[in-house]
C-alpha cells in the first residue's frame, strides 16, 4: 500500500481536509482558526468545531502570555506531555504540573480533595500564566473559585476537562466568569489531548 511518509505533506493534506469539510471556520479570525482546526486534527472529528468556545481576547492574551516567558501550569502530567517542548525552549517559557508532589498527595490525603485540586490551590497567583486543564473538572472548579475571589489572575486559561461528573459544570463556570480570557469546550467532551493541541496551536503561531 502507497502512504505519504512525509510528516509536513501529512499535516498539510490534513489541514486542506479540514478546511474543505468545515469550510465555516474560514470565516473565524485567524488565531482561532487555527486553534479549532487543530482540535479537529487532534481528535479526527469534523464535528467537534461547533463545540469549540474561544474568548474574543484569548489568542491575544496566550501569545503576549508566551511572548513573555510565562509558565504553563497543567492539572495533569498527560497535559504536560503533549506540549511542544521544543517551540517553548524557543520562547523560555517553562511548564509545570504539581499533581504528583509530595505536598500535594498529602494534602489531598488530609483533606478527601482531588490531588488535581490540591495541586491547583497550591499554585499561587498564577499572575500572567497560562493554565492548562484538560482532565480535572474539579482542578478547574478551583482555578474559578480562586480568580472569582482575586487570588489568581492567568493570562489565559484553557479548560477542557472531560467527563461526566463536573466536566460540563466546570467549563460553564469559566464561561460564565468571563473574568479571564478562555478556550473551552461546551459540554462533556474535552481531554488532555485537546488541551495540549490549544497550547501547541498558539505556540506554532509564534
Amino acid at each position: 500500500m502507497n502512504y505519504n511518509p512525509n510528516p509536513s505533506e501529512i499535516e498539510r493534506e490534513s489541514m486542506a481536509i479540514i478546511e474543505r469539510n468545515v469550510p465555516a471556520i474560514l470565516e473565524l479570525p485567524a488565531g482561532e482558526r487555527a486553534i479549532v482546526k487543530r482540535i479537529i486534527h487532534t481528535t479526527g472529528d469534523f464535528n467537534i468545531a461547533s463545540l469549540v468556545q474561544i474568548h474574543p481576547r484569548a489568542v491575544e492574551a496566550g501569545l503576549a502570555a508566551l511572548k513573555n516567558s510565562c509558565t504553563i501550569f497543567t492539572d495533569v502530567n498527560m497535559v504536560l506531555a503533549g506540549l511542544n517542548r521544543t517551540k517553548m525552549a524557543t520562547l523560555n517559557v517553562n511548564a509545570a504540573c504539581r499533581i504528583g508532589d509530595f505536598d500535594v498527595v498529602a494534602q489531598a490525603k488530609r483533606t478527601g480533595e482531588t490531588r488535581a485540586r490540591a495541586a491547583m490551590r497550591s499554585a499561587g497567583p498564577l499572575d500572567g500564566d497560562i493554565v492548562v486543564i484538560g482532565n480535572a473538572p474539579t482542578a478547574l472548579f478551583a482555578l474559578c473559585e480562586m480568580i472569582e475571589a482575586g487570588t489568581a489572575s492567568p493570562a489565559l486559561v484553557i479548560g477542557t476537562p472531560v467527563g461526566f461528573v463536573g466536566a460540563r459544570e466546570s467549563k460553564e463556570l469559566l464561561v460564565a466568569l468571563n473574568k479571564v480570557p478562555y478556550v473551552s469546550m461546551i459540554g462533556t467532551r474535552g481531554g488532555s489531548t485537546i488541551a495540549a493541541s490549544v497550547v501547541n496551536a498558539l505556540l506554532y503561531m509564534l
